[in-house]
This record gives C-alpha cells, structure tokens and sequence, in this order.
C-alpha cells in the first residue's frame, strides 16, 4: 500500500472506507461519496452460518478485517448467513449492500458463489470477493475468487496423525457431505498413508448432507460422531466441520485421545482450553490473508478479477506448531512439505 493511504472501514448500516483519491494516483472509488474532500469507499462482508466466533472458518476471515483494522485504521461491523436459508437470501442480502453502495462486498464461504456470480453481474462497479470459491471457479471482471489447496495442508495432518497414533487407526469428520470437504478427507488419508502405509483411516463421517449446512455449526452433531468414531478405536481424529468441530475437539479432548483442528489454530481458542493439551496440531487455513489482500487491493487500486490459489508455497495453507506437540516429527512434516511445493509429491483431491 502507498504511503498516505488512510483506510476507515465502517459497518453495514453507515460506516465508511475512506481514502484520499491523490494517495492512490488519481485512483477513484467506484461508489461513495465525499467526505472533507476524500471519496469514500464502503465495505460490506457477510459470512457464513455461525459468524464471527465460531472459532474456526469465520473467525480466521474476520482476523483479516481485524489486521486490516489494526494497520489501515478500520472499524466494522458484519452481517451472517442463517442456517439453511436458500440462495436466494444470500443474493437479497449481497444486492442489499451493493444497493446501499457498499463496494467492495465480500462473501465468507463457498456457497456464496453462485450468488455473487449472479448478483456481480448486476453491479458492474461493484467488487466482489468470495472466499472458498465452489470448484475455484469464479464469474466477471468485477469477481475475485480466494481459493485454497486444503489437501495440501490436510496431507501434513495425516502424515502426523499416522504418526503420532498408537492404536493404528485415526478418524476424519468433516461438516457437510461436499466437494470442498472432500479435499480434506483425499489430503488427509493419503498423508497418512504416506507417513505409516499400515496406518487404518476410517471412512470419512459427514456430519449432514447438503442442503443441510448445520453440519458447520452443530457441536452437539460433533460430539456423536467423535464419539462414534472413538468407539472404533481411533485415537486421533481430524474435524473440517467449522463450528461443529468444537463439539468433536471437546469430546476427543475428554477422551484423552488426539483432536486435529483446522482453518485457525484451534490450540489458542477460548472454546476448547480445557483440552487444548489434546490438540495435537491444527491444518491452517488461511482465510484471513485473503481477506486482507482483496481489501488492500480494491484500497490500493490493484484489483484484478479472477481467482488466487493459496497453497503451501505461499504459505496460505500450512499446519500448527502449538503445544509443542509435533515437535519430534516437524522435521519429517516439512520435508514432505517441500516435496508437495516442489512437485515431487501431487495431493490428490479426491478420496
């Protein structure tokens, strides 16, 4: 970002992004209006179910607004989704902020897709960024897709779950029976079948099927098919269920067995302290860079449509180190991480 740039970012309801046009080369917001001379640009976000604070997905998209709070002077306020609403409230609510002239407008999660792809083509002056964009794929000059190779990071969490376990079998939750979730599981077996061949991985358990999306945000779903997957002798189980995974880091935790976090490090949350000595790592996603590089982008007049892999060689996936509890097998975790970056290793995306 050039030298002189000042960034407000405001809430949904009245707040505003400003920066000085001269600091940005001439550069004009597309929407807004004049402020003491500055034009004003207005951000709009709304994440998926369960928001800021579910402590996994949402909230590492949210430490994105947060860094950019803290180094370009923003404030915010964000709007959620509701559990199982249609598509068709997902484009009220982003037609809603680009019709107050919020610009840009980002959507937390993959299925914000198809209705950002929709409504973008309405608002032509409008950005837009959808983080998780469904296949990577996204529509329009004025779109911006973050998308992320979680099988990559998902491979370095099997490799250490096979080789942490001492019963030989380790387990996989994910939240909703979908692609996206999919590549977790594909990373994960294959990594640790890599590290220990002999290594028994059970069947992935979904915690819904889609249109049901409570499989994000129901720690109660967690908790059972934690449970369930304990029973079957599996000591240690990797969630990819967003805010459902709680209930599944609590109940492996109580169980004194292993718990793999994912997309923040899960170690460090509030919600699981009690247990964290049981979190043996968490696969980083990193949601938060993304959001801050579209902010700073649209900020600084370098927006390009299309969409941009994060990946391990770029340090937008990667894997926890808290605890301390990889320690003895970092050294092995990060040579098969150079392998993955090189070429040498190709992660599969499907089981």
């Amino acid at each position: 970002m050039r030298r002189g740039l000042k960034i407000t970012l405001v809430t949904v309801t009245g707040a505003a992004l400003t920066f000085s046009a001269s600091a940005c080369g001439g550069k004009k917001a597309d929407t807004g209006g004049d402020e003491g001379g500055k034009k004003t640009l207005k951000i709009g976000l709304a994440f998926d179910i369960g928001g800021r604070g579910d402590q996994s997905f949402n909230d590492s998209a949210a430490a994105g607004l947060d860094k950019a709070k803290k180094d370009l002077n923003v404030q915010t306020e964000e709007i959620s989704a509701k559990p199982d609403e249609p598509d068709s409230d997902k484009e009220s609510r982003l037609r809603l902020l680009a019709n107050k002239g919020y610009n840009p407008v980002i959507g937390v999660g993959f299925a914000y897709t198809a209705s950002i792809n929709k409504v973008a083509k309405d608002f032509p002056n409008t950005k837009f960024l959808v983080v998780d964009a469904d296949q990577c794929k996204v529509e329009g000059a004025n779109v911006s897709g973050a998308c992320f190779a979680e099988e990559q990071g998902s491979y370095l969490v099997g490799a250490a779950a096979a080789l942490k376990s001492k019963t030989g079998t380790i387990g996989f939750i994910g939240g909703v029976n979908v692609p996206l979730i999919n590549k977790f599981f594909a990373g994960y077996q294959a990594g640790a079948k890599k590290a220990k061949p002999g290594i028994k991985v059970l069947p992935a358990k979904y915690l819904t099927q889609p249109p049901n999306f409570n499989g994000f945000k129901d720690a109660g779903l967690g908790n059972e098919a934690a449970k369930g997957q304990l029973d079957q002798n599996a000591d240690v189980i990797y969630h990819a269920a967003g805010g459902a995974g709680i209930g599944v880091i609590k109940t492996v935790g109580a169980a004194k067995k292993w718990a793999i976090g994912v997309d923040s490090d899960q170690y460090n949350q509030p919600a699981v302290a009690g247990v964290k000595d049981h979190i043996l790592t968490s696969m980083e996603k990193h949601v938060d860079v993304a959001v801050y590089d579209f902010v700073e982008s649209v900020a600084n007049g370098s927006f390009k449509g299309g969409t941009k892999q994060y990946n391990l060689s770029n340090d937008g996936i990667g894997y926890a180190t808290s605890g301390g509890h990889v320690d003895d097998i970092k050294a092995k975790l990060d040579e098969l991480k150079a392998d993955i970056v090189s070429g040498k290793i190709t992660v599969p995306t499907k089981a």
